[in-house]
């Protein structure tokens, strides 16, 4: 028997882990403009601009569950992960392949339903299926999505060029996604409980949306280059806006001060958090999926967009380091990220 040391994952977490991946798989290429570490690959094409690319996993049982996520929701949702990340980067996602993994549980007419949504997200956001995989699957359904998109390099977007003074701005509402699942999980345990009882998620509508069915923010990127404008750092928000402005922060190497008092969200969020004893700022900062964006601009740039509907200013970037939340009392509180957790302790 070995007496190597080992090391379990949840002790590193899984920005630890993409760390030690880095080194495991030493120096990048040449032509590789970003790598492992940003929302997307980016890869040099010379004049013809840069490819940008990127994947994510969904696993039934860790990302969804279907006793309550319709196959057509899956699909659609599969896709507008992916595109979400292609957005962070300023760019606009064109191509995509589609892999899935499948237990025998499914039926043709259910692996239908599933591309459904996938082609009903493909023609809203003006993207192709280019290619993809089927295999088996000893149990449940796995998805693997890679989105692609080709962009000038002079708009390109990362997370590391945030500077001081710059305005930190969100799109959209946040906490709504993880209030919805917390609605369709409270009705899954009373179906559970009753199975003659008929789901009551009427009132929850707008909340469910933004846990079944989220949308890519590519319409921002449209809007933005409109007017000329490329952010200075921007994330999409899929693991809650602590982990997010962790990210922007570090790899910036700025302080980012948020106000509590700035956060946005939605009057269903506010008022579905009372009814479950959750505070709301925590299900912004903490709960993650809404796919909107999180990005800096310079003060410039943010008199351009200061009354766009769907952009909020939440604080602003200065020389030192980490996120700190100024709260509602004044008080300034160093932010942890304590989003989602893909390698929980076990133990």
């Amino acid at each position: 028997m070995s007496d190597q040391k080992t090391t379990d994952i949840s002790s590193i977490g899984e920005f630890g882990l993409i760390e030690r991946i880095k080194e495991t798989l030493g120096d990048e290429r040449s032509g590789i403009s970003k790598g492992i570490g940003d929302d997307a690959a980016v890869i040099d094409l010379g004049e013809k601009g840069s490819l940008i690319m990127s994947t994510d996993t969904l696993i039934e049982g860790i990302h969804f569950d279907l006793s309550y996520m319709p196959l057509k929701h899956l699909g659609y949702k599969s896709v507008v992960v992916s595109l979400s990340d292609i957005a962070a980067m300023n760019a606009v996602p064109q191509y995509l392949t589609v892999s899935i993994g499948l237990s025998s549980k499914f039926t043709v007419e259910a692996v239908e339903e599933f591309y459904r949504g996938v082609e009903l997200a493909c023609k809203n956001y003006e993207v192709s299926v280019v290619g993809g995989d089927t295999t088996a699957s000893r149990s449940g359904l796995f998805i693997n999505v890679t989105a692609i998109g080709i962009s000038t390099k002079d708009t390109l977007t990362y997370r590391n060029d945030a500077k001081v003074k710059d305005v930190i701005c969100v799109s959209g509402d946040l906490g709504g996604a993880y209030m919805g699942m917390h609605v369709l999980e409270r009705e899954k345990k009373e179906f559970q409980a009753n199975p003659d009882m008929q789901p009551d998620i009427e009132q929850f509508s707008y909340l469910v949306g933004r846990q079944l069915k989220p949308e890519a923010r590519t319409d921002l990127i449209h809007s933005l280059s409109e007017i000329g404008i490329v952010p200075s750092s921007m994330i999409d928000i899929s693991d809650g806006l602590a982990s997010e402005l962790m990210h922007l922060s570090t790899q910036s190497e700025k302080k980012f001060k948020v106000y509590e008092d700035k956060i946005p969200l939605a009057e269903e969020t506010r008022s579905t958090c009372m009814d479950f004893g959750i505070d709301p700022t925590t299900a912004a900062m903490n709960g993650g999926e809404d796919y909107e964006l999180l990005f800096t601009l310079g003060l410039e740039d943010f008199e351009k967009v200061k009354n766009h509907p769907d952009i909020t200013a939440i604080g602003y970037v200065e020389e030192g380091a980490g996120p700190v939340l100024i709260t509602r009392s004044g008080n300034n509180v160093p932010i942890k990220a304590q989003g989602w957790n893909h390698f929980p302790d076990q133990s």
